[in-house]
């Protein structure tokens, strides 16, 4: 999750950011790019047919998702905004979630073009933050939050080992945040341009 600092989208005002790099957030920032060759581990052991290695790889994911949604609050809320969050937690973030993607379809859990559907799409609005990120900082949408949290079940719903029945689910899920997450990337290139071009 992206790190706005506490500012509205219609100004793309940001507080200032803080220069220190020991902070909460920035350490659960690290934490979960530690937590991405894990997964990797236990996805490839897994090769998606081992339940106890699934298992691990969905827990691995979760913790790893959970720090996403909370090192994001901690920046907005305790103003620990910093320059290293700005620039790996997006990274982090692209990481965990792409790498997460390419296995499901590596595995042929999940067609290749819901992968690179999304990963166009994020590595889309990272690309725009960058762009944009001297003259403020877009403060993250409700739209976006959904699409995280979406993104966040429909994975581990396929990495988990429900019974057929209960693993049918899952594309809907995942349906759900494919929609979420194209239309939150075309509300974001939208938001971004108008930033630019009013402080140009």
């Amino acid at each position: 999750m992206a790190r706005p600092a506490p500012s509205s989208a219609a100004d793309g005002g940001a507080r200032p950011v803080r220069r220190q790099f020991a902070t909460a957030a920035n350490g659960l920032t690290l934490l979960r790019i530690g937590l991405v060759p894990v997964f990797v581990v236990l996805m490839v052991a897994s090769g998606m047919t081992v339940t106890g290695y699934r298992i691990g790889a969905v827990v691995a994911f979760a913790v790893a998702s959970v720090t996403d949604l909370v090192d994001g609050w901690l920046a907005r809320t305790m103003n620990q905004v910093t320059p290293f969050g700005q620039v790996a937690d997006p990274i982090a973030d692209k990481a965990l979630t792409g790498t997460a993607l390419v296995l499901l379809s590596v595995y042929h859990a999940l067609p290749w073009w819901v992968t690179v559907v999304i990963m166009v799409r994020e590595l889309g609005v990272t690309l725009l933050r960058f762009w944009v990120i001297r003259r403020g900082v877009i403060a993250a949408s409700k739209g976006g939050k959904v699409k995280t949290v979406l993104q966040i079940v429909a994975i581990s719903w396929y990495i988990c080992p429900f019974p057929s029945w209960l693993a049918a689910v899952g594309p809907w899920i995942m349906g759900a945040a494919l929609l979420v997450t194209v239309g939150t990337g075309v509300d974001y290139v939208i938001r971004a341009v108008r930033l630019h071009l009013r402080r140009s």
